[in-house]
């Protein structure tokens, strides 16, 4: 269940389906999706990005979520795009509920190719649109080049720097408050 708090936005069903314009083609082409999320991601390649995310997590409390997924599942690709279903992903998976607002879902849909990073308000207000998209087009190269692994792996990295810039460097034990380990769905 996903509760909410004052300052916190929910993204909820209807308000997706609300924002963005159906799509048979969009429908058609992941419901036609062979998933093959865990050909691309082997179990050491997840291990990789999880050393990774341990990684760029420290010295700060920013916390990285990765999604890895094949497709959007059918009966929601029609009405919803893939920010839309980050956005849908970072509520459910409570990624916004770190103490600090410092969470960041990378999200990543190898079906149309695309990455998506949505950020908690505690950093949204001190980093700039463009400093994302960066790093989602700098993925999207390596993915249509076929360094799957690598893609995560430099996103989460580049992720971690922006991290170091907007909080201070702490000392902190090991407080860990979402998963390293990527999830990988479908």
């Amino acid at each position: 269940m996903v509760s909410k708090t004052d300052t916190t936005e929910i993204v909820t069903e209807p308000k997706l389906q609300q924002s963005v314009v159906p799509s048979f083609a969009r429908w058609l082409k992941h419901f036609l999706y062979i998933p093959a999320s865990k050909r691309y991601f082997s179990k050491p390649d997840q291990l990789a990005i999880a050393e990774a995310v341990k990684q760029a997590e420290q010295g700060h409390v920013g916390e990285i979520q990765v999604v890895i997924e094949g497709h959007i599942p059918s009966h929601q690709a029609y009405h919803q795009d893939t920010r839309l279903r980050a956005q849908q992903l970072f509520a459910e998976l409570g990624v916004w509920d770190t103490e600090k607002n410092s969470g960041i879902l990378l999200y990543l849909n190898l079906c149309e190719q695309k990455v998506e990073i949505v950020v908690d308000r505690g950093i949204k207000n001190a980093t700039e649109q463009n400093v994302w998209q960066i790093i989602c087009d700098q993925m999207i190269t390596e993915l249509k080049a076929k360094r799957h692994r690598n893609a995560v792996i430099e996103g989460v990295k580049s992720i971690g720097k922006i991290l170091n810039l907007y909080y201070k460097r702490v000392d902190l034990e090991n407080i860990n408050e979402l998963p390293n380990k990527p999830i990988i769905l479908n």
